[in-house]
């Protein structure tokens, strides 16, 4: 096995801790919010992002691949270059050129550069959720740990909820362009909090001189283009388009390479030996299933209000933003609280068996179903949300060696951002397919000349014969086409809610095989009863 001497050698900053956490902590949050607002932008915000910039559906579907997969490239490799580089290099000047680049795109209308930008553009913004999570560890101390996790690994669902509600307001009220200019003005101030909060820190040269340069970028690379791959299948047709299979492809070899480099350089940058323990492993699967999970709230329930509900963003954003993010002041403290006093694998499972409820509720969904008759499945959503991500960031921190740090940092950025990512495309393609299905089964019933079809047609015509006798019958023929549609549509929605629902209930499985973790910085503190026995029995509790 390759020797790693040249990992980071702990969490801590060689700057020290941070001269003003509060501004450090503030950095977190809006670093956090504005990497996750800018990942939705061009889901949510995509059919305006193509009116806008005049760009037929398939400039407009490269266009998101070309955001989120540079995103993907960079964001591994983060944690290692603010190890070497420092904090503020690595989030400083590069906030000031993501604000420049935000203000410009919006006045682009060439697609090669407006391409290329939105690379820039998206390596820019995948630094800042790593970078961001590494001030915890580097340059707070140990009390602010958990607030501050807290705050990151929130983020994802209080993004998702809240994103859908401002992408509407800021198209409805402000202009479109302030889907991007708003990094204008959130970026600097992350850039100056983070010179407020972190001490200066200079270049680890040794690091540098051995820097494992190969395997970032064949990782970055692999994993980006494999993400590239499966967001277009769902529009090219996966194996008959060429352009699929080489991105696959190509990113498979890609990272065979990076596993053979990372075997044979003197000094891995992100060897896989860090997994091989077993709490490590089974929690990236947990991540991994909570991304997936969780698309019940980032992809149905917004995804159904639209094609169903024929709801706009900022109309189905309420419901999410009301029931979904607002909670949230609530529901981390008390998840801060019970991580403090209960073992992590407990809150965990109370987290997937609130999305194993919330799914199966929505496979009762009908046509008939309203905005209102998610309220309950959002709630339970944030619940899960709340009391799933953080346990399990913690469970990954209350296992790994410090000594790996960074390549500790690198899987988790690609569960974090591939994984979510590679699973929307798959749900889309998942809801495609699953709706043809319905559509050939429920057409084999709507036969011509069938009775009650004919009967239909007709109560139909009757209804369409006042706006012309001519146009009534074949009007009724596509509203009964369109019935068809609706009801697959439904039915593959509540196939979408089964797969999350089962997923959660794997994910339950996995939760119990995990072991305690080891004492450290993260054990719960027993309290009230539980504290008075063990100290009867002579046990030191704090």
């Amino acid at each position: 096995m390759a020797a790693n001497d040249g990992a980071d050698p702990g969490p801590l900053s060689r700057g020290g801790i941070a001269p003003r956490p509060v501004f450090a902590v503030g950095a977190v949050l809006l670093g956090s919010f504005l990497a996750n607002f800018d990942s939705r932008l061009t889901t949510v915000g995509l059919p305006d992002l193509r009116g806008a910039f005049s760009l037929g559906f398939d400039e407009g579907a490269w266009l998101s691949t070309a955001g989120i997969g540079s995103q993907i490239f960079i964001a591994p490799a983060v944690a290692w270059l603010a190890t070497v580089f420092g904090l503020r290099r690595v989030l400083g000047i590069p906030s000031l050129v993501y604000a420049v680049i935000s203000f410009i795109i919006p006045f682009v209308h060439d697609f090669p550069a407006l391409i290329a930008l939105s690379i820039v553009h998206g390596l820019l913004l995948g630094t800042f959720v790593p970078a961001t999570l590494m001030i915890v560890f580097r340059n707070l101390p140990i009390r602010w740990w958990l607030p501050a996790i807290a705050i990151y690994a929130i983020r994802v669902g209080f993004a998702l909820d809240t994103s859908t509600s401002l992408v509407g307001f800021y198209v409805d009220h402000l202009g479109w362009q302030w889907l991007y200019w708003q990094g204008v003005v959130i970026a600097p101030l992350m850039g100056l909090m983070v010179y407020q909060g972190t001490p200066s820190e200079p270049v680890n040269h040794d690091l540098l001189r051995h820097a494992d340069w190969g395997g970032m970028v064949l990782l970055g690379a692999s994993v980006s283009m494999i993400y590239a791959g499966l967001d277009q299948g769902n529009r090219l047709d996966w194996l008959e388009s060429g352009t699929v299979m080489a991105l696959i492809t190509g990113g498979a070899v890609l990272f065979v390479g990076f596993l053979i480099n990372e075997s044979l350089v003197r000094q891995p940058w992100a060897h896989v030996n860090v997994l091989f323990s077993r709490n490590v492993g089974l929690s990236l699967i947990l991540i991994l299933l909570y991304t997936l999970t969780s698309l019940s709230n980032s992809s149905l329930v917004p995804n159904f209000l639209a094609t169903i509900g024929l709801l706009r963003p900022e109309q189905s954003g309420l419901l999410l933003l009301t029931y979904g993010a607002l909670p949230m002041f609530v529901l981390v403290p008390l998840s801060i609280w019970l991580l403090r006093h209960f073992d992590t694998r407990t809150v965990v499972v109370v987290g997937f068996a609130c999305f194993a409820a919330a799914n199966l509720w929505g496979t009762q969904l009908t046509h008939e179903w309203a905005r209102a008759d998610f309220v309950g499945i959002v709630l339970l959503q944030a619940i899960g949300q709340s009391l799933t991500l953080l346990p399990l960031i913690i469970t990954l921190l209350s296992n790994s060696d410090p000594s790996r740090a960074t390549a500790f940092a690198a899987y988790i950025q690609i569960m974090r951002l591939g994984g979510a990512e590679i699973g929307v495309a798959l749900m889309g393609t998942w809801l495609r397919v699953r709706e043809q299905i319905h559509s050939n089964y429920l057409g084999q019933y709507i036969a011509t000349g069938d009775v009650d079809v004919v009967r239909m047609l007709k109560q139909l015509a009757g209804r369409f014969a006042a706006h012309g006798l001519g146009a009534a019958q074949a009007r009724a023929v596509g509203t009964l086409a369109g019935f068809v549609q609706r009801e697959a549509n439904v039915l593959a929605y509540i196939d979408g809610f089964w797969l999350c629902f089962w997923l959660a209930i794997t994910a339950l499985g996995c939760v119990a095989l995990l072991t305690r973790a080891p004492p450290g910085p993260f054990t719960p503190a027993p309290f009230g009863l539980a504290k008075s026995v063990l100290r009867k029995c002579g046990v030191a509790v704090t």
